[in-house]
Formats: structure tokens, sequence, C-alpha cells
């Protein structure tokens, strides 16, 4: 809705029945929300918010336990859509204020008369303002790519203002096709990779002939039993650079007079901050991953022997594979509450909304630990 437009209004009995997974409305105080699109988004899955359905939420936005962010309120205003028409309980809260006058103190008065005194109380979350993406600071009608690196110093603070709107990057079409990809895709291309490598890494070890050559004179043997050993610790070994690269690559801060480092973040990461719910851009194309994967594969071959390199670079190359997937479920899945993924889930879209220079983990929270990273652990 426009904020320039006149709001609807509905009545209270018109919000309480959209209670299903197909309509789903709620309230912040007289606001009325439409969160439907945001069930299977919500960290906190689904049913916490049908659970509340038609009713308001502000002291659940407030909390305890879970204060939510700035930037969660902004993005629950992109959901507005009219107010709560209060006519129809009017003369009910009229004749409770009069008989609260004369000293009808009895309970069920007292308890109807604060419920009335809760609901007229003003919001905080009414005075957030609604988005307008058609007076943001970028022309969302245009591809955004070459129009970022303009915003300068204002730049930080907008790309982590998060919106529920799909992203056009380049105006050529190619391009832009470059840069999305469906998630199958991350399996079709490298899961047979991983099934080949994994093989030919196994039977080559089952042969008995491959040695390691510590001195000129002595050498150890390398058994096929020690694949699983090489292929999980080139696993480890992924964890590590995926969290190097979420949080050195990903999250550097361009400097406010660099046009093209600008430019270049908003494309690496930037977008994925901007709209983290466009699902053609969750998970790397392989075209773009496969320079990663191409470079981690050198590097092994370059400082271990060829079939330790390629064991551990099998591992990790699996390990990028599920990481993907993961990234992509703790944006769209709906995981069992107090699972290992819920945890991931309400870690990472923290990461999103409110600590974005902190939680830089996506399969594992294990390396922000030791790089003072962790985000403060809050219940949801």
């Amino acid at each position: 809705m426009s904020p320039s437009s006149s709001p609807r209004y509905f009545t209270e009995r018109e919000v309480a029945r959209h209670c299903t997974k197909d309509s789903c409305w709620v309230l912040l105080g007289t606001r009325v929300y439409d969160v439907t699109a945001f069930l299977r988004m919500h960290p906190g899955g689904e049913a916490l918010i049908r659970s509340r359905s038609g009713k308001d939420v502000s002291r659940e936005m407030e909390g305890p336990p879970h204060r939510h962010s700035k930037n969660a309120r902004r993005w629950m205003e992109q959901y507005y859509i009219g107010e709560l028409d209060k006519e129809s309980s009017t003369e009910e809260a009229q004749t409770l204020r009069e008989r609260r006058k004369v000293g009808d103190d009895t309970e069920g008065t007292t308890e109807q008369t604060k419920k009335v005194e809760e609901e007229e109380e003003i919001s905080p979350f009414a005075k957030c303002s609604s988005v307008d993406l058609d007076k943001d600071l970028v022309d969302w009608q245009k591809p955004l790519a070459w129009q970022v690196g303009h915003l300068g110093e204002k730049y930080d603070a907008w790309v982590h203002q998060p919106v529920d709107r799909p992203i056009r990057l380049f105006g050529n079409p190619v391009m832009e096709a470059i840069t999305k990809t469906s998630w199958y895709w991350v399996l079709v291309v490298w899961l047979p990779v991983v099934f080949y490598l994994s093989w030919y890494c196994y039977t080559t070890l089952a042969q008995g002939t491959t040695r390691i050559f510590l001195t000129s004179g002595l050498s150890v043997p390398i058994h096929k039993y020690m694949f699983p050993v090489l292929f999980l610790m080139g696993w480890f070994l992924w964890s590590f650079i995926e969290y190097c690269i979420h949080r050195f690559v990903f999250h550097m801060k361009p400097p406010a007079h660099n046009y093209y480092l600008i430019t270049l973040h908003f494309l690496l990461h930037g977008q994925h901050h901007k709209s983290p719910f466009d699902g053609s851009r969750l998970v790397f194309p392989p075209g773009l991953a496969s320079i990663v994967v191409g470079t981690f594969y050198l590097i092994l071959c370059s400082t271990l022997p060829e079939i330790l390199a390629v064991s551990m670079f099998v591992g990790g190359l699996c390990g990028y594979v599920v990481y993907d997937m993961i990234h992509y479920y703790l944006h769209y899945g709906s995981p069992k509450r107090g699972s290992y993924l819920y945890g991931l889930k309400a870690y990472h879209v923290k990461h999103h909304f409110e600590h974005q220079r902190a939680g830089f983990g996506i399969t594992t929270t294990f390396w922000d630990h030791p790089f003072n990273t962790a985000i403060p652990d809050e219940k949801f």
C-alpha cells in the first residue's frame, strides 16, 4: 500500500477470520498486516505466527524473549494492508469507562477495562513508515548493478535494510541469467563430480601402491581406509574457507568513495542482504562457483601429493554442496523447533536483520567462536 493512499479498514471479526496458512493476518496495535507470504520465511517457523493470527503481536515484537530489530520491523511494513476499525467496539468501551467511574470494580469488569486500555495504547510500531520502494535511493524500475556505486556513504546503511522484492542486476538478459540459478542445479552439476572423485580416490588407494615419501629412504603407505579421514579433513577445511569468504570478502566494507568496490560488493553479496528471499540468488550459479572450486583444487594440488589432494578436495566440494543447500533451506525451509537446523535458521536470520557484522557461519557456528564473531545467544 502506498503511504499516500487512504488505508482500508477492517473489523476485528474480519481480521480474526484470516488464520490459515493460505491467508494469515496479524495486528500491531491498530495496524493490520497480511503475513501469508512470510510464513515459511519466519525463523521461528510457520506455526509460531499462525498461533497468533488475528491477534496483536506488539508484545511478541518487543520481547521478551526476543526483541525484533529495526530491520525486522521495517520488513514487516511491507505487509501492511490497512487499519483496524474500532468503531464497532466503541460503545462497549464507553460503557466500561462509565462503570469504572461509578466504582464498579468487579473482577470481570476490571479485566475488560484493562483490555480496552491496552488496545487504546499507541503501538510503537504504528510510527514505522511504510516501505515505498518507488521513492528509494535507487530506481527499482532499472537494473541496480550500475546504480549502487553512486550511493557512496549511504550504501552501507541502504544495503542492510532488507526488502521483499526481486532484484534485477543487469539490463542485458544474458548477463542477468548468468547471475541466477535454481537450487537443484547445484546438485545436478556438482554431485556427479563428488561421486566420481570419491570412487576414483577410494579405488586408487585400494590398489595399495600409494605411499608418501617423507625422505629419500623413508615412505609411508596410505591405506584405502584413510579416504574417509581425508574426505572429512577436506570438509572441515571448507567450513573454514566458508567462514573466511563470508566474513572477509562478502562482508568487506567498501570505501564510500570507491564506485567500483561498492558495485563489486553488491554483486558478490550485497544484493543478497538487500533482498534475502530472492529465491533465484540463494545459491551460487555453477559457472561462478567453478572459479572458487577450481582455486581450491589448485591450492591443494600444489601443496599435497596428488591423491591426497584430490581426496581432500572432494570432501571440500561435498562441504560446499551441503553449504549451498543448507543456506537455501535456512531462507525457505521450516525446520522443527529445537532441531539443529532450527537454531541455524534463527542464527542466520539474526545475521541478516540485526547482526550483519557477526554470525558469519552458515553450516556451523563453530568458527564464529574462536574469532569472536558469534551472535549473542537469544531465545526465539
